[in-house]
């Protein structure tokens, strides 16, 4: 991963070995020219990328047709400390498609228990993190 500055003082671009690139900055109000994603939310977007990528392909071994996939991830900081890390973050998983609620469910508890390394390294830093999984608009809820 290589970054360069390509903007006004905080403002870079991160871009990787296959030459993807993807915007870092600040906002306006601390200095930068808000154009970017900010570090802290990169490692939301980690995590939801992470288990992303680990609930399709569960899904896919399992047969299941996901025809529409979104996920919401929000956090709160902690309050009064440098570094302020992640405290909480929720999670929703919304899927569409001939899915299994119950297969659903499992890929999401796979995923985040198992298997997602992001996940595990925002543990590890003292983060809580919780989920809910949407299956063709309902919420599941299994025992």
């Amino acid at each position: 991963m290589q970054l360069h500055r390509t903007g006004n003082d905080y403002k870079f671009t991160a871009t990787d070995s296959k030459g993807n690139q993807l915007p870092i900055d600040i906002p306006s109000e601390k200095g930068g020219e808000g154009q970017g994603f900010r570090p802290m939310q990169l490692l939301l977007a980690g995590l939801g990328g992470c288990s992303a990528v680990d609930i399709v392909s569960i899904l896919k071994k399992q047969k299941q047709q996901i025809e529409d996939f979104s996920i919401a991830v929000d956090g709160e900081r902690q309050k009064g400390k440098e570094p302020s890390l992640w405290e909480t973050i929720q999670i929703t998983f919304q899927l569409s498609g001939e899915i299994d609620p119950a297969k659903a469910q499992r890929a999401v508890e796979l995923s985040m228990n198992k298997y997602c390394s992001v996940a595990e390294t925002l543990r590890l830093a003292g983060g809580a993190i919780n989920w809910k999984v949407i299956v063709n608009g309902t919420e599941v809820k299994l025992p």
